[in-house]
Formats: C-alpha cells, sequence, structure tokens
C-alpha cells in the first residue's frame, strides 16, 4: 500500500514540474515575440544575477514547508543581515573574511532559534515567525531607517563576476540546490524532513527526533537567507532595511508553483528551481512590456492562490 501511495505522489511530482516547464518554454516563447530584447543574452545574464536572491530564499522556504511550516522573518532577516554587512565593512573593510561567516552563523542562529520557539512554545509557525519579523525589522530600523553603508571593491565580485559570461553567483546557486536535493533524496535526515511534514506523530511515533528536525529545517532556512543577504549586498553595494520586505512572499511562490504542499510533506528543491525560473522571468518580461511592479504583485498573489487551489484539488 505504501509502495502504492509514494508512487502516486511521484507521479503528481512529476506531473507538476511538467506543467511548469511547459509554462517556462511558453513563456520564453511570448517573450521573444513581445520584446526583441528578452531573448538576448544580456537578459540571461541578468536573469541569471537575479535568481540568486530569489532561489537562495525560496529554496530555505522549501525547507521549512517541507515539515509543514512557514518562514515568515525570512525577508527581514535578510535586510537585516545587509545592513549588518554594510555597515560593519564600511567600518573595516579588510575583514570581509570574517564578516561573511559572521552573517551565516547568525542567520542560522536566528532560523534555529525560531524553530526552538515553534517546538518549545507548541505554537503555530505563522505567529511565530511574524513576531520574530516584527522583532528582526524593527531592531533593524533603530539601528538604520534609511539606507547607508558601504562595500569593499572587491566584495562586488560576489555579484557580477562571471565564467564564459555565466554568473559565478548563478552557478553557485545552482550547485547549493543540487547538494540540497541529493541531501533530501539520499540521507536519512534529510528523507525525515519528509517524514515530518507528511506525519509528524506517526514520526515521533517511529523514533524520529522530531523536534530536533524541525530545528534543522528552520536553521537551513535562515542559513540559506544568509548567503542570498551576502549576494544581495554585493548588488545593490549598500546595507537597506526594507530591501528584503518584498521577498517573503516571493519566496513563497516558486515553491507552491513548483509543487510543494505548504501542509508539509511533498515537494522538493526541483520543482522550486523551476518556479524561481518561472518567476524571475516573468517578472522580467513584465518589466520588458512596461507593467507596473504593482501590477507584478497583484499576479504573484494571484499565482500562489491559483497554484494551491489546484494543488489543493488533485491533492483531494
Amino acid at each position: 500500500m505504501s509502495a502504492i501511495v509514494a508512487d502516486l505522489r511521484r507521479n503528481r511530482l512529476t506531473t507538476s514540474y511538467l506543467i511548469v516547464a511547459a509554462l517556462l518554454v511558453l513563456l520564453v516563447v511570448a517573450g521573444g515575440f513581445l520584446s526583441d530584447r528578452f531573448l538576448t543574452w544580456r537578459n540571461v545574464i541578468n536573469v541569471g544575477q537575479q535568481l540568486i536572491v530569489l532561489g537562495m530564499v525560496s529554496l530555505g522556504q522549501t525547507f521549512v514547508v517541507l515539515i509543514g511550516g512557514i518562514d515568515l522573518a525570512i525577508g527581514s532577516l535578510v535586510s537585516a543581515l545587509t545592513v549588518f554587512l554594510a555597515n560593519f565593512l564600511e567600518w573595516r573593510p579588510d575583514l570581509v573574511w570574517l564578516a561573511l561567516p559572521l552573517a551565516l552563523v547568525a542567520a542560522t542562529c536566528v532560523g534555529a532559534i525560531n524553530g526552538l520557539l515553534t517546538v518549545v512554545l507548541r505554537v503555530h509557525p505563522l505567529i511565530v515567525t511574524l513576531g520574530m519579523s516584527s522583532i528582526i525589522f524593527g531592531g533593524t530600523l533603530m539601528y538604520r531607517k534609511e539606507p547607508g553603508g558601504s562595500i569593499p571593491r572587491g566584495y562586488v565580485d560576489i555579484a557580477y563576476s562571471s565564467i564564459a559570461g555565466v554568473p559565478i553567483g548563478a552557478i553557485v546557486m545552482i550547485v547549493i540546490f543540487a547538494v540540497a536535493g541529493l541531501w533530501l533524496q539520499r540521507t536519512r535526515t534529510g528523507r525525515s524532513i519528509y517524514f515530518v511534514g507528511g506525519d509528524r506523530e506517526a514520526s515521533r511515533l517511529n523514533g524520529l527526533p522530531v523536534d530536533r528536525i524541525v530545528v534543522l529545517a528552520y536553521a537551513l532556512s535562515g542559513f540559506c537567507a544568509g548567503i542570498a543577504a551576502i549576494f544581495l549586498t554585493a548588488r545593490t553595494g549598500v546595507g537597506d532595511p526594507r530591501i528584503g520586505v518584498a521577498l517573503t512572499l516571493q519566496s513563497v511562490t516558486p515553491v507552491v508553483v513548483g509543487g510543494t504542499i505548504l501542509a508539509g510533506g511533498r515537494g522538493g528543491v526541483l520543482g522550486t528551481f523551476l518556479g524561481v525560473l518561472l518567476v524571475t522571468m516573468l517578472n522580467s518580461l513584465l518589466n520588458f512590456v512596461g507593467v507596473s511592479s504593482y501590477y507584478q504583485w497583484i499576479i504573484q498573489g494571484l499565482i500562489i492562490i491559483t497554484a494551491v487551489g489546484i494543488y489543493s484539488k488533485g491533492r483531494r
């Protein structure tokens, strides 16, 4: 029976991947007709650079959603880390080697605290991470209300360096996605994330360290937010306390579109990666045809509602 259920889940995921891939093809074809700049190599490079930040926060969100949670603090965390990096490096530009690990450790610890609070307080993660988001956002604004700080010249290479015209950041992101996918599918801890998301109580009865896995998933989300902040700071050159506000919604969109169920237990990083590609290319095309960013927010909201509706109906 379990084999049949697993096969059905695999088929549904394959179908969702094929749907997203088909939408990507249609988007590329439509983009070629609507704008003569959409399929240029310059725009391909630009899309590759834009993929990195959205890809990393979406990957982090994927870990959390797979266990049946959600991380609404991820945008505020990215903002706070850009402020930390830009101000620290303005003070000591020679300590890049120290600033980057500190940002990653801090981000991972914040994520782990989110998971720990969820486990200890037995409160829905939406409430915990929303409260944490408010704390981080308020604390960041107390320190700096406007964009500021600076980064050393070499730091910019993190965002803009390339190999044979392909952004190094995009290559790094793809490698991270590949490693994450293999870890989820081929390791016991990775598979445990699916088990916990599918049925937390049954996982506990079968001896899985459920609380530890929940904390791990949120810690990974924080770590991914740290990587996103490093690239975003290199791209903008300053620390902005509000720059990550939009990332909270944006990190959920590719996850849902890629077929990861918000209830947890089913999905994966391949679907998220395809979703990131779709959302990034869609935003690029909308910019080329002159659609306001406000309408782009509306479109993303409609995409989330539609995707959740379709997948929920298919699950029933």
